[in-house]
């Protein structure tokens, strides 16, 4: 079977909430937003590029995500490596909202039940599948197992507020850390994968 992989920022203390820009969500007051963007640097993108450049699969987006990615993508034409990746792989939707068709080439959204959607995709699919961003679709598929693989950029700075991976009350997820590297901006990262015997 195909996996599930998902990729995200966080902080120290947990937070994935707006690392690219300070508009990007400041929901619940939150004033942190762009924390991400001073840790770039050129060993991230080597990694961010080589997870991209793999064939086949699809990408998997909340709502949320999805506008924001389709309000920058499509409009790029600057020769950035993962223009072509984004607008051109298949994308797959989460949400209650959006109705189809979907403004953004290759787009579709879920139908049914969300995590029986991505069971199902997971089987069929031509390669992995593949959750940038997308915080709240990631906790609600960690309540049913059906993540395989995290990596995870964890940047050295905390922030004290903002939603986070693993909130408190979240499910037990028990992980063993398989592959790391550090950057030279001090950002870790690193892919975890489920460990064996779960709770």
């Amino acid at each position: 079977m195909n996996k599930l992989i998902v990729y995200l920022g966080l902080t120290l203390d947990g937070v994935m909430q707006a690392p690219a820009r300070p508009d990007e969500d400041t929901r619940g007051g939150f004033i942190h937003g762009g924390w991400a963007v001073p840790y770039v640097d050129s060993v991230m993108i080597s990694v961010a590029s080589e997870g991209m450049s793999k064939k086949g699969g699809a990408l998997l987006l909340g709502r949320r995500t999805y506008e924001d990615f389709y309000e920058v993508w499509p409009k790029r034409s600057d020769g950035n490596p993962f223009t072509d990746r984004l607008n051109n792989s298949k994308k797959y939707v989460a949400s209650t909202t959006l109705e189809e068709p979907l403004a953004w080439v290759n787009s579709s959204l879920l139908k049914g039940d969300v995590p029986s959607a991505v069971a199902s995709l997971k089987e069929k699919l031509d390669g992995d599948l593949v959750i940038l961003g997308s915080g709240i679709l990631v906790r609600s598929l960690m309540k049913h197992n059906l993540i395989d693989e995290y990596q995870l950029s964890v940047h050295p700075l905390v922030l004290g507020s903002g939603s986070r991976l693993f909130p408190e009350g979240g499910p037990f997820v028990s992980l063993k850390l398989v592959k790391s590297t550090i950057t030279t901006t001090g950002v870790i990262l690193a892919t975890y994968r489920p460990a064996s015997g779960k709770k």
